[in-house]
């Protein structure tokens, strides 16, 4: 218990040396950037939504520059994309023969720019990937690179020239995050340093992890421990989802569909992570309701009546976290 106490003060360290580095570039953002970094301690893969301009792009650069060695991809979604452009072909040459070319989905940290850009089909392409790590081209399956953390872009004003992503492909992210507006101050301190004229090395970032670290960061929020009154907890959470009527959730009536059980796992583990991103080796009913609207927004699935009405999934979650009581 001494030696993961003293490695989850470690990792709290780094990690808030982390947050530094990328605040030397992304001004604000506090709450995002908390929640990616818990994804990514987590082992989960991250959705950030938000109009263009919100330096979503930005962040994850920031991010891959604060890890040694770290191979980082960014993937441009298009109408016109190929799923052997994420995944990779085989070619044949006369003196070489066949041989595999891996595409930019072998990286560590893959940024899928406006992901619901491209049809269903390339989208499918990001399953197998996201989910089981592996990818397959031809007839081999080969595994990506450890760490691999996909965080992918959307912009939900777009009504052209859009595929909205499948169910089973949202579901593979553990986090839907939303990024809002700057505050008014930290939009006076964006203009004043203009970093839209810099380049990413004239920011200094400093390295602070490496794959290795954030693999073993990885297995440190495994062992963190989880009473058995909260996991209770979090399955009273994820049950209200699905049977909101026995909790008097309001706007129930507007939910069609409710959380899965990868919701359930996702919910134990983003808990964990924020316990040791905070210090400790336990979790509270705190750490549940600060990552419960980032696990469970993009899972619930309204009715046509709600969509109609505007009423959003995080009115829901509002719900459920007053209602569902602690054991």
């Amino acid at each position: 218990m001494n030696e993961l106490r003293e490695k989850i003060k470690a990792y709290k360290k780094k990690i808030n040396e982390v947050k530094r580095e990328i605040h030397k570039g992304l001004i604000g953002q506090d709450e995002v950037i908390d929640s990616v970094l818990i994804c990514i301690a987590c082992r989960g893969h991250v959705l950030l939504e938000s109009v263009p301009g919100l330096a979503k792009t930005l962040l994850v650069k920031l991010l891959t520059e604060t890890v040694e060695g770290a191979k980082f991809q960014r993937i441009q979604f298009t109408p016109d994309l190929l799923p052997s452009d994420i995944t990779g072909t085989t070619v044949y040459e006369e003196k070489k023969g066949f041989y595999t070319v891996k595409g930019p989905i072998f990286a560590n940290f893959v940024l899928g720019d406006e992901i619901n850009r491209t049809p269903p089909k390339v989208q499918s392409a990001m399953l197998q990937a996201m989910e089981e790590r592996i990818v397959t081209i031809g007839k081999k399956t080969y595994p990506l690179p450890k760490p691999f953390i996909v965080l992918a872009t959307q912009n939900p004003l777009e009504q052209k020239g859009v595929y909205p992503l499948a169910l089973a492909q949202v579901d593979r992210f553990l986090f839907k995050i939303f990024v809002d507006y700057p505050k008014e101050d930290d939009e006076i301190r964006i203009l004043n340093q203009n970093v839209q004229v810099m380049k990413i090395e004239e920011f200094g970032i400093r390295k602070i992890l490496t794959p290795e670290e954030i693999i073993d960061m990885q297995e440190c929020v495994k062992s963190i421990r989880i009473s058995e009154e909260v996991k209770e907890y979090i399955v009273d959470i994820i049950h209200a989802t699905r049977y909101p009527e026995e909790y008097d959730i309001e706007y129930s009536k507007y939910l069609q569909w409710g959380a899965s059980p990868r919701a359930t796992i996702g919910l134990s583990l983003a808990a964990k992570a924020t316990a040791m991103i905070n210090g400790r080796t336990f979790v509270i009913p705190n750490d549940v309701r600060a990552v419960a609207h980032n696990v469970l927004r993009h899972r619930l699935v309204l009715n046509y009546e709600g969509k109609a009405r505007a009423i959003s999934s995080d009115d829901i979650i509002d719900s459920i976290i007053e209602n569902v009581p602690v054991h």
